[in-house]
This record gives structure tokens, sequence and C-alpha cells, in this order.
């Protein structure tokens, strides 16, 4: 009754705890987490017990040795692109612009292939994640065929635009080139903190290794050793360890050592640090009011802008005004007025009829928003742009002059069958002329005809490309308009050094701004001119000293928690292994005084009767026992030799010879010591008998480890005729065994009843 209270109690105490364990305990535990992450890798979402890896040191099977290498790639292109991409956001407009020019329809596609590259790299990170915890639990790896063939798409798609770029966009790989510029000793210090990071893994698993290897060569022999030279499994597991942390301590000696062929422009003296660079508005201020429109140049004045820079077109009658496009479907309402001559080009219409167009109503409407990143726009702002018209050019020069700002624009060339084909140049420089502008304020740009411009307005800024330095000092031009990933090819130093003005377009991100600010440059062209404005001081910009200083401080903790890190897993390691051979060799020894204890116990209070030596030959005949039967007994080998069958000419021969009963030796007898706790299984025909010999015989013998004897003993009711004859030795001898006997007899069928 005490017995049942204990358990009622303690099972109460049981429900109490499960009903004090919080929730989140009893729910997110360890096999929940397991079944997660398997779930998410695999697909098996069914609790079941988790498959441990069958292959050795290895993970998986072949198949997926043979599919991994495919994850690993999409992983690291998918990476490089989404990176590529982000760097390359300051010429997301020009995308979207090329794009619309083929589909006729505005939208943010950069950002659409932003998100896609997000995804692919999200994903294929998740997968390499979750493969890398399920080999931490020890778990087998199998990558569901989902899973597989969405990898082979992303690495498709990922190649598809890699080629891409490679055919189409080359100049994108300029602007990651700038970024490691600017970015690289940042990435540099980040990469040494990485692989600290990383540095954990990978110490566990080469200790892991390490002591697999040390029990292996531990637990094998000799022979193992010589049989398996040519697979040998130690070696392979070196061959591990080499290929995980060779290429690790390489990329942290490279990482130590790469400021040494570091060369970023933003690393450098304060005192040679150049002036900030002049902005101009790159049609104005793109992301405050309509582009090419009057209140686009007026927001450009409003925040500081040191020249306006536009594009010009002439009409069919000879007018230039400011446009961008081709034609006129973009940035106003022609296919509100015209439709069928929407794709049309802006020089073969008339300026009373460009008048008519309304060139603002677009900007206000959300679907076409030139960029993602602008800020809305007031209720002032937003009624002024709805009612912004085609500007001329005599407009432009009107504010310039009144603001004082210099005007740069590419003169576009009229399409054929214009007017105006071969003499578009002198028909603008008139314009300028009669505008009354200072000359000085305007940067010439066209190279066209520009003898007859040198002659007509020698007051003019005569401004070229990328041309070689020997023609600009020919043509006496002091000043270039450079597209900024020109900046990659040694900062355009030589041009420098010749005293030539550098203007960049376009550049709307800071970190490029910074970076033709470190590499001194004159003048930018930008969209975001209200963001530029705002940085008075280059970002990413250090000293060399305090670089240094950063390079050997980060170096110097590094190695010391790296050194720190393994010499844990290490210390670990063979905490565990010390742990595990003190508890072996505490079981060992308990085993052994257990054995010996009970082998004491058994020489001395257990009656062994071990069985004669002819019972342990194999294989043994009755001979000895049965004469009478020898004649007839086949022999069967194995375990069937037990088995005695006689032949059925010799049946009757059997039956009518007496059979003589087994007489123990002496020496296959060992002596009893007595013991009370014995207590004998009866016999149903002899009991009284039975009982009275055991109990003098087996006083001493305990319940719970009896003795049985392979010899065989005769029937009882021989065994009282001839109780007589026997010796009192023997009879106590014979008495010892009957259990045994009992059960060998009905085999031979020798039944009490034949007898």
């Amino acid at each position: 009754m005490l017995k049942k209270v204990n358990r009622i109690q303690v099972k109460g105490q049981k429900r109490r705890r499960k009903k004090h364990k919080p929730w989140i305990v009893r729910i997110f535990n360890h096999q929940c987490y397991v079944m997660y992450i398997t779930g998410l890798y695999s697909c098996q979402w069914k609790t079941q017990q988790e498959k441990k890896s069958r292959h050795g040191f290895c993970c998986c099977s072949w198949r997926e040795q043979l599919f991994y290498p495919f994850l690993v790639i999409s992983f690291c292109m998918s990476v490089f692109l989404l990176f590529m991409w982000i760097e390359t956001s300051n010429d997301y407009f020009g995308f979207d612009w090329v794009v619309f020019l083929g589909t006729g329809y505005w939208f943010f596609w950069s950002l659409l292939l932003l998100s896609l590259f997000g995804i692919l790299a999200v994903y294929s990170s998740l997968l390499l994640v979750l493969g890398f915890l399920l080999i931490w639990e020890g778990n087998e790896l199998y990558l569901h065929w989902n899973h597989k063939i969405l990898t082979l798409l992303a690495t498709v798609i990922c190649m598809f635009f890699m080629s891409i770029l490679c055919i189409y966009w080359k100049d994108r790989w300029l602007t990651v080139g700038l970024s490691l510029k600017v970015f690289a000793p940042y990435i540099h210090l980040s990469s040494i903190a990485m692989m600290v990071i990383l540095s954990w893994p990978v110490a566990f698993y080469l200790i892991h290794l390490e002591q697999e290897a040390r029990m292996r060569r531990y637990k094998m022999t000799w022979f193992e050793r010589k049989r398996m030279t040519r697979f040998y499994i130690l070696t392979k597991l070196r061959a591990i360890q080499v290929a995980t942390g060779l290429p690790f301590f390489l990329i942290l000696l490279c990482l130590y050592v790469v400021p040494f062929g570091i060369y970023s422009p933003c690393i450098q003296e304060k005192d040679k640090l150049g002036p900030k660079p002049n902005i101009f508005g790159h049609r104005g201020a793109p992301m405050l009011g309509p582009e090419n429109t009057m209140m686009s140049f007026e927001k450009a004045v409003e925040n500081g802008a040191f020249g306006l820079e536009t594009d010009v077109y002439l009409s069919y009658d000879e007018v230039p005004f400011l446009m961008h496009d081709n034609d006129l479907r973009r940035t106003t309402n022609i296919k509100e007025v015209m439709p069928n001559a929407s794709l049309t080009p802006g020089s073969f219409f008339t300026w009373d009829f460009l008048l008519t167009l309304n060139a603002g109503k677009w900007f206000v409407q959300s679907q076409f928003k030139p960029f993602y990143n602008m800020k809305p726009l007031s209720e002032v702002d937003r009624e002024k742009a709805r009612h912004q018209m085609i500007p001329k050019l005599s407009d432009l020069l009107g504010l310039a002059q009144k603001e004082k700002k210099f005007v740069i624009f590419d003169l576009r060339t009229p399409p054929p069958k214009h007017p105006l084909r071969s003499t578009f140049v002198r028909r603008v420089v008139s314009v300028i002329l009669d505008s009354k502008i200072e000359q000085h304020l305007i940067y010439w740009l066209t190279a066209f005809d520009r003898q007859y411009v040198k002659r007509k307005a020698p007051g003019f800024q005569q401004v070229g490309r990328l041309y070689s330095i020997e023609r600009l000092t020919k043509e006496n031009i002091s000043k270039i308009n450079v597209d900024y990933k020109k900046l990659f090819y040694k900062g355009l130093r030589d041009y420098k050094a010749a005293n030539i003005n550098i203007n960049l377009y376009i550049i709307n991100k800071p970190w490029l701004y910074s970076l033709a600010w470190c590499s001194r440059i004159h003048s930018v062209t930008t969209d975001n001119i209200q963001l530029l404005r705002q940085i008075n001081h280059p970002y990413f910009f250090m000293t060399p000293t305090y670089y240094m200083f950063m390079w050997f401080l980060l170096d110097g903790v590094s190695a010391v928690f790296i050194v720190a890190i393994f010499y844990f897993h290490w210390w670990r390691e063979n905490k565990e292994e010390k742990v595990l051979e003190s508890t072996s060799s505490h079981t060992d020894t308990e085993s052994i005084s257990l054995q010996k204890g009970k082998s004491e116990n058994q020489e001395s209070s257990s009656l062994s009767i071990e069985p004669p030596s002819r019972v342990l030959e194999i294989p043994w005949t009755l001979k000895p026992l049965y004469p009478a039967l020898h004649s007839s007994i086949r022999n069967h080998p194995g375990p069937h030799q037990l088995s005695v069958v006689p032949n059925k000419k010799d049946k009757t021969r059997v039956s009518q010879e007496t059979i003589k009963p087994l007489t123990p030796m002496k020496d296959d007898i060992r002596q009893l010591i007595p013991s009370k706790a014995f207590e004998p299984i009866q016999a149903p025909t002899w009991e009284s008998t039975r009982e009275a010999t055991l109990q003098t015989a087996f006083p001493a013998l305990k319940e719970n480890e009896p003795t049985i004897s392979s010899t065989e003993v005769p029937h009882p009711e021989t065994q009282l005729k001839r109780k007589s004859t026997i010796e009192s030795s023997q009879e106590s001898s014979f008495k010892t065994v009957s259990t045994t006997s009992s059960m060998f007899l009905p085999s031979f069928g020798l039944s009490s009843k034949k007898n």
C-alpha cells in the first residue's frame, strides 16, 4: 500500500512539473528544431527518428556529393550578382530607360532584378545554412528534388544574367571595381572579423576530425592497417582536414598581408584632400521637378547648383528646345493629343505644336515616377508640375544669365531630311549670342564644327571628351566631360597632371561623390543634387596612420581569438576523451570484479558439473553411453549432433537389448557445498524419494544460481531397483543431475513406460 501511495505522489509531482513548464519549452525543443530544419531541407515534416549519417566521416551519399557543387555555384553567383547590382544602383534610371525604349512601358525593372537576385541569394544561402546545421547535428543530408530543380534553375538564371552583363554591359564591372576601391579597407577589416566568427565551426570540425583519427588509430589493429593501405581511412580524414583547414588559413594569411597591395583614394592625409567638387544639375533637379522644365532648373538653382546641364533638339521650324528623348512619349502627353505620332522624333514637329504639349503631368503620376527614392512633392509643387511646358533654349539661357550659372548641354544632331541637318550648330550659336548671356558661362561640348564656334564665340569654354592629351592640347581644350566609370583607370591621373579639369557624369550616390572628391575631381553632374550638396566631408575617408593602427590592432586581436578558439575546442575534446576513458575503465574494473566474484562464488558455493570430455568433442558419439545403439546411429554435423536417428533394420534390435545406465566418473563430478536456499523441482512419479534425496544432497545450493549438468542418468524406477547395490557416494552424485537427465531422455525415446 505504501508503494502505491509513493507512486501516486511521484506521478502527481511529474504532472505538476509538466504543468509548470513554459509553453515555449514544451513546443520549441531540440526535437522540434531538428524536425524543422530537416523539413525545410528535405521536405520531410513527419515526426520520425533522425537519420544519422551512415557514410562514415562523409555526411551524404555520392548523389548528394555530385549535386552539392551546383548549390555552391548557385550561391556564389547569386551573391555576386546581388552585390554587383547593389553597387550599380547609381545607374538604375539608365537601365529602366533602356528597357522603356524597348518595351514602351515604364517600370522599375532595376528593382525587379534586385528583388530577383536577392531571393536567389537568400534561397541558396538558406540551403547552405540548413545543410551545415544538419551536419552539425550529425544527420544525413538529403536535398529534396524540388530544391534541386530550383537550385539548377537559379544557376541557369545567374549564368544568363552574367552573360548579358559580360556582352552588353561590360562597363558595370568598372563600377564594381570603383566600389572596391572605396570599400576595400572596410571590407578588409570586416573580413577579418568574419574569419574570427568562422574559426569556431572550422576549429570544431578540425579538432573533431583529429580526435576521430586518433580513436580510429587506437582501435585499429596491425592487420587492419596493413589491409587498408590502399584505401586508408586515416589518410582520408587527413585529406579532409587539409581541404578544410588549408583554405581557411591561406585566406586568413592573405587578409593579414593584403593592405600592402591595397590602393584606395580615400586613404590619404587631410592636407592632400582636394576641394569639394562642383555640382551640375542633370536636366535640372529631376527628383524635385519634371526633367528639362523650368521648374526643374529653378529647383537646381535653389539647391546651389554650380551649373545646369540639358539636352537640345531643334524643331522643324529651327527653334532649339530642351528634351532628352528622341521622341515625346515618355515626358509629354502626345499619346493623348496625337497617338499615332507618339514615336515620331520631336525634331519633326513645329514649335507651335510643341508648345501645346504638357511636359509635367506625367511627373505627378506614381506609375511614371522616374526615381524610386523620390520624396513626395508638396501640393504647391504638384500643382506647379502639372502646368509645365516644353521650354526653349533661350528660356534656360535667361535663367542662367540671371543666376550667373554655367550651362553645359548635349546638342543632338537632327534626323535625316531635317532642314538644319548640316547647319544646326550655327543656328544654336546664333541663338546663344542673341540671348546676351556671358560667353564664359557656356560650356561648349559639341565637337561638330568646333572651329566655327571658336571663331564666332571665342569666349565659350571648350569641353572635350576622353581624348588623348595631345589632341586636347592641340585643340586648346582644358576641360573634359567623362563617364564616371573611366575613373577606374588610374584615377585619370595623367589628365590631372596636365591641368585638365574633369567633369564626371552621372553621379547620384554619396560614395561615388566621395570617391570623386578624394580623387580631386573638379565637378560632377548629378540627378540627386539635394543630397550631394549636403555632404561636407567625403565618406569612408581615413588617414594612413589610422588605417595602419586599425590593421595591426585587428590582426593581433583576431589572431589571439582564433588561437583561443582552437585551444578551447582542443581542450574540450581532450576533456571529453578523458571522461570517456575514465568511464570505460571504471566499467571495465566493475565488470572484472563482478566476474571474479561470480567465479569465486561458483567455485565455493555452487555445484558445477563439467561435461565429460566425450561430450565436448565434435563430432561425438553415444558409444560409451549406449553401446547397443552405436552401430545404428547416423552422425549429423553441426548443432544437430544431439539428435540420434536409428536405422529401420535395427529397431527390433534396439528394443531387445538392454540399455546400460550412465555411470558418472569421479573426475566428472565436483563436490557441492551445501546451501539452504535451493528448492528442487519435484517430479510427479517419484516425489517422495526425489525430495528426500535432493534435500540431503543440495541443502546449500542457491535458488538463483542453479548449475545444470550435461550428463544423463537412468530412469527413477531403474534407480530404485539398483539402489541397494550402489554406494552411498555414487547415490548422491546421481541425484544431483536429475533435472538435466529428464530433458535428455525424451529425445532418445527412452521413457519410463518402455522400460
